[in-house]
């Protein structure tokens, strides 16, 4: 059975809590548009594709119950700052609402659309998979990010099931573990072979040559092709550069900001030190020292190869 971040029910929206993978697949029921918002903000879904069609379904939620349309807008507007997708589909909805449509089906259009162009991308960027490559990936860009199948994850997942034979490593990705707790995951139920690192250790690996490719996901793309994404994909991209290593890209049209040009038109959002601080309420620093926890950077377009998307590559 595929794995699904999110299911409609047609008066509320089950999410599988991704805070709490692996240990437990618990699945929150939500009925207001402020749990939708709530449960955004707190990470209990990610992944920018997903935050997208949540966030979709979070405004149906909202009119449905007569609550004022712009309140429920603004309200998830303001859950996440990078994700393009947020905002996307949010725009979506509202123009659906002014033009009469079922915001039901535009709802399960945006879904739709998404899991078609995730299935695309994985079609398209598996090209660029050599048979029995190492890959490195970051963070989490799989079912569990999207509507299903994946972005980079995607890629992936479409060269393994072409019998490519490729190995994954996954970087752990501090301090969410968004990597170890969910790509793993994942990856496990397709029966892809991989190997979880240190974030810290990729470098050492290209430098051995036990990394033919990288690929990653994108939570927003300026029209000029500047990256954001989860914090440590500047790094890698870096990394890849000097090791002479493909750095791949794999995000949806969704995803690409075509009012935004160059790194500082991108908000970088800043959440919490205690989820640096802290490790499922564990500590592992000083109570009293200050921690800066930036939840993404900026890749510039020279670092990258080419950006794969459901429409087609396009290189660097």
């Amino acid at each position: 059975m595929e794995v699904r971040a999110f299911q409609w029910k047609g008066d509320s929206l089950f999410l599988l809590d991704q805070r709490v993978l692996p240990e437990k697949e618990l699945w929150q029921q939500l009925k207001d548009y402020r749990d939708v918002a709530k449960a955004i903000k707190d990470m209990a879904v990610r992944g920018a594709p997903a935050i997208g069609c949540v966030a979709a379904y979070g405004f149906v939620l909202g009119v449905m119950k007569g609550e004022d349309p712009e309140l429920v807008y603004r309200t998830l507007w303001e859950t996440r700052p990078t994700a393009y997708n947020l905002f996307w589909a949010l725009n979506r909805m509202r123009k659906a609402l002014e033009e009469g449509k079922d915001l039901e089906e535009e709802a399960k259009a945006i879904e739709e659309e998404d899991y078609r162009a995730n299935k695309r991308m994985g079609e398209i960027g598996q090209q660029l998979i050599p048979k029995g490559a190492r890959v490195l990936t970051h963070c989490n860009t799989g079912a569990l990010a999207t509507a299903g199948w994946g972005t980079a994850l995607g890629v992936i997942r479409s060269a393994h099931y072409l019998g490519k034979d490729v190995f994954v490593w996954v970087d752990e990705t501090r301090p969410y573990l968004q990597g170890s707790r969910l790509t793993a995951w994942e990856l496990l139920k397709e029966g892809i072979p991989h190997s979880i690192i240190t974030d810290s250790t990729a470098g050492f690996l290209m430098r051995r040559g036990l990394v033919d490719c990288i690929v990653v996901g994108a939570d927003r793309i300026t029209k000029d092709y500047y990256v954001a994404n989860k914090i440590g994909t500047y790094t890698l991209s870096v990394l890849a550069k000097v090791h002479s290593v493909p750095f791949y890209v794999a995000a949806p049209k969704s995803t690409f900001d075509e009012n935004s040009i160059g790194e500082e038109s991108i908000k970088i959002e800043e959440r919490s030190e205690m989820e640096l601080k802290f490790i499922k309420h564990v500590p592992i620093a000083p109570d009293g020292s200050p921690a800066l926890h930036l939840a993404f950077d900026i890749t510039p377009p020279e670092n990258i190869t080419a950006i794969i998307t459901e429409e087609g590559i396009i290189k660097l």
